[in-house]
């Protein structure tokens, strides 16, 4: 059988599979009955006693304006008691790329757990990106799509234009807007937190990024340097977009802040 007749077979048998939550892997857009569309390089395998598909060499699935590549994919299917089947889980390896018109995901291996709604990104080159943000990590990425939720794992960081946070856990909440682009709303960190822009630096135990208003709230062992000058405390805001920075008292006892200013250098 040619690829391309293999790549046929692939469609219409996933779409048969494909009951509504299988669709959440490739939303793209307009109807939501369009099948799923698979190619691959080398064949592809339906092996019925595990109950697979398996796709080869330079593997894509497409699906309206979205579309996933790999080296390879394997589609997990059962059976259902009237009779029918659909897929519950996709597994793809070797230079994954999950992308859409308007957000693109990579890494060295996904796996997409249809009945949650998830997909998990693990490997090397863990990307999350779209018009202006990109989210990266080391260990893992998540994204869970009904939730519009994304979780960084290991070294996470989330950059726009010249501004970066960084965390050893990061969770990122999106929403779309009324043309439909993902648009990132808020950023909670845990553990390390580093906020850069090109004028400081800001350090805390964990925070919250407001993306609407620009502004990031640091809680626990609060450091602000910029040039030679140091604030400390237990609680800051940061506005990225104004440069202001204000330590807070924190603690029930309200605390007390602390300024190290070096002769020479202006504090703002």
């Amino acid at each position: 059988m040619s690829v391309r007749r293999a790549a046929l077979l692939a469609a219409l048998l996933l779409a048969a599979a494909a009951g509504p939550a299988a669709a959440q892997l490739l939303q793209g857009t307009g109807d939501g009955n369009v099948p799923v569309t698979v190619e691959a390089d080398q064949g592809i395998e339906w092996i019925r006693d595990s109950k697979v598909y398996v796709a080869r060499g330079n593997a894509k699935a497409t699906r309206g304006d979205t579309e996933v590549t790999a080296d390879s994919l394997t589609a997990h299917y059962r059976e259902k008691p009237d009779g029918t089947s659909e897929i519950f889980r996709i597994v793809a390896e070797g230079n994954v790329v999950i992308a859409t018109p308007r957000e693109r995901a990579t890494g060295d291996k996904a796996v997409y757990v249809l009945d949650k709604a998830l997909v998990r990104l693990t490997g090397r080159d863990l990307q999350f990106r779209n018009a202006q943000d990109l989210i990266t990590a080391r260990e893992s990425l998540e994204y869970w799509q009904e939730k519009h939720v994304a979780v960084a794992r290991g070294d996470a960081t989330a950059i726009r234009d010249n501004q970066r946070i960084r965390a050893d856990l990061m969770t990122a909440f999106f929403a779309e807007d009324k043309q439909g682009k993902t648009a990132l709303q808020r950023v909670e960190a845990d553990g390390n937190v580093v906020i850069t822009t090109p004028q400081e630096v800001a350090r805390g135990n964990e925070g919250v990024y407001n993306a609407l208003k620009g502004t990031a709230t640091l809680n626990g062992n609060v450091r602000i340097t910029r040039g030679k000058n140091q604030l400390n405390g237990e609680r800051a805001v940061v506005n990225l977009n104004t440069g202001i920075s204000r330590l807070l008292p924190g603690g029930k006892d309200g605390g007390r802040v602390k300024g190290l200013f070096t002769p020479g250098t202006t504090p703002n």
